[in-house]
């Protein structure tokens, strides 16, 4: 899609919460806390933009309004010295929503249905009942219509899957066949990427293991 971004976009995939440790489907759920795991990949994640951006940047913070995105960004504004109430929040930038799989662990749900996750591709096996992904890629691109045209560099705290559709979005990728949608390849919790004038650069490759 075409973008009228002036800036650059940092964004980023949250650290690893209890139900990620315990290979359970997240989804929208509001609050997973994030384990001492993923609080050391948001301390990673907010040094390497400190030594890429320096103290007090010019950035301007977005996140999905999960309580896992939040204690994230918090970690990361601490380490760039902004002020985390300052951050928006918005309910598209949220993760795909499982259904009734919420909750579920992985490997039950394997056992029921097949393999719900594409090890190679990171596609997760939409529920019977959940979201799709032309649905995820509307609300993300409704997102960028909205914001686009603010001026200079942001920061946005997301989600595993929500996250590489709206970075193939963002970087102009052809739909996957297998799912219509752009995506860009996966990465672990905890890794930044940055977008600028449709080119993607890892800035930090987290140490995440959890497929999403």
């Amino acid at each position: 899609m075409n973008s009228k971004r002036s800036g650059r976009d940092f964004i980023a995939r949250h650290g690893e919460t209890v139900f990620n440790a315990a290979r359970r489907l997240q989804g929208r759920q509001p609050h997973t806390p994030l384990t001492r795991a993923g609080f050391a990949q948001a301390d990673e994640m907010g040094r390497a933009l400190r030594a890429l951006l320096g103290a007090r940047p010019a950035l301007t913070m977005w996140a999905s309004p999960t309580g896992r995105a939040l204690q994230t960004l918090a970690v990361i504004a601490e380490h760039l010295d902004l002020d985390w109430h300052r951050a928006e929040t918005d309910p598209r930038l949220g993760e795909i929503d499982v259904g009734s799989w919420e909750g579920r662990h992985y490997h039950e749900l394997a056992a029921e249905v097949g393999p719900i996750i594409d090890a190679r591709t990171g596609f997760l096996t939409p529920a019977p009942d959940g979201e799709r992904y032309p649905d995820i890629a509307a609300r993300l691109a409704g997102w960028l219509a909205d914001t686009d045209d603010a001026p200079g560099d942001r920061l946005v705290i997301m989600h595993g899957i929500s996250s590489a559709v709206l970075r193939g979005l963002m970087t102009g990728r052809a739909p996957a066949p297998a799912i219509g949608t752009p995506f860009a390849p996966a990465l672990p919790q905890g890794s930044v990427v940055m977008v600028d004038q449709g080119v993607e650069t890892v800035v930090h490759r987290g140490l995440g293991h959890a497929p999403a």
